[in-house]
C-alpha cells in the first residue's frame, strides 16, 4: 500500500498539471469506488469545481476545490492516479475518471478495487481520526513520548495504527524499528527515554529517505508518470528475509506482527524488556 512518501510523491507530481484546472464531470464504472456521497451526487456536486490546491493527510490525497468542496482519494493497495489526454485508451482497471476543461483527464486506476473517493464539505468527516503528521515540526520527541505513554501494544502494530501516527505503513515501520534497534514485538510502554528518542529520529529519517527516493516501487506503486521510485533499492530489512543484515551480517528474519508481514534483524533488534 502506498505510504506517506509514495502519497506525497504523487501529490507533488499532480500539483503542476491539476491546480487551477476545472473538473467538468466524472465517470465511474465501479460504484463502490465512491465512498461519499452517492455516484450520482458526486457527479452533480463536482461538475464545475476548480482545483485550488492538492495536499496530503496521512495516506490520503486532499484536493481543495472551489465552492467549499473537498475531494479526498485513498489509493489503498493498488491505486494509481495519472493525468492523460482524454483520447488515451482507458485501462480496464481504471474505474473513476475526472474530466478536465483542458481536454485531459485525471484517471484513478485501481486493479484490486480497494481505493476510495470522497467528496465532502468538511474534510474532518474523513480525516478526523488520523494521528499527527510525523514530519511536521509539532511531532517532537515529547509528542511521541506522550503518545506512547501507557500503551501496552506491540510497536509494529502500533506504528501501523493511523490514529497513532498518520502515514506510516508496513515498509517504513519495519525500517524505522530497524534503525531504532527496536524489536517489532516490544511493548510500547517498555521503551526508555533514549529508545523513544531513537524511534522518533528513525521514523522521521526513513520517511525523509522515502521522499528523497520518491517512494518504494514494491508491488504495484509507480509515480503518476509511470516511472518507479527507488526506495526499494535502499531498504535495510523490508522484504529482505534471509539476506544478511548490513550492520552485523545476521540473516534478516520474517514474522507476522498484528497480521502483517514483518522483517527485522534478531541481533540488532533484540527482543527484551517485555513484549
Amino acid at each position: 500500500m502506498p505510504e506517506l512518501p509514495e502519497v506525497e510523491t504523487t501529490v507533488r507530481a499532480l500539483r503542476r498539471p491539476l491546480v487551477g484546472r476545472t473538473i467538468m464531470g466524472v465517470r465511474n464504472t465501479w460504484p463502490r469506488h465512491i465512498a461519499l456521497p452517492s455516484p450520482e451526487e458526486l457527479q452533480e456536486r463536482i461538475a464545475g469545481r476548480r482545483i485550488l490546491g492538492i495536499d496530503r493527510r496521512g495516506k490520503f490525497l486532499v484536493f481543495t476545490l472551489s465552492e467549499g468542496e473537498t475531494l479526498i482519494i485513498h489509493l489503498r493497495m493498488t491505486g494509481h492516479l495519472s493525468v492523460v489526454r482524454a483520447d488515451t485508451p482507458v485501462d480496464a482497471h481504471t474505474h473513476t475518471i475526472f474530466r478536465l476543461e483542458d481536454g485531459r483527464e485525471l484517471r484513478f486506476r485501481n486493479p484490486r478495487k480497494f481505493g476510495r473517493v470522497y467528496l465532502v464539505r468538511d474534510p474532518q468527516e474523513v480525516l478526523g481520526r488520523l494521528g499527527p503528521e510525523p514530519l511536521e515540526e509539532s511531532f517532537t520527541v515529547e509528542a511521541l513520548r506522550r503518545r506512547l505513554a501507557g500503551k501496552k501494544r506491540q510497536l509494529k502494530p502500533l506504528l501501523l495504527d493511523q490514529s497513532f501516527i498518520a502515514g506510516v505503513g508496513n515498509i517504513y515501520a519495519d525500517e524505522a524499528l530497524y534503525y531504532a534497534r527496536l524489536h517489532p514485538l516490544r511493548r510500547a510502554d517498555t521503551l526508555s527515554d533514549e529508545e523513544v528518542v531513537a524511534l522518533h529520529t528513525a521514523i522521521r529519517m526513513v520517511l525523509q529517505m522515502g521522499l528523497e527516493h520518491e517512494g518504494a516501487s514494491i508491488d504495484r506503486y509507480v509515480k503518476p508518470d509511470g516511472t518507479r521510485g527507488s526506495m526499494q533499492d535502499v531498504v535495510s530489512v523490508f522484504q529482505r528475509t534471509g539476506a544478511t543484515c548490513y550492520r552485523c551480517g545476521t540473516p534478516i528474519e520474517r514474522i507476522i506482527a498484528g497480521g502483517r508481514s514483518t522483517h527485522f534483524c534478531p541481533v540488532c533488534q533484540p527482543q527484551e524488556k517485555g513484549t
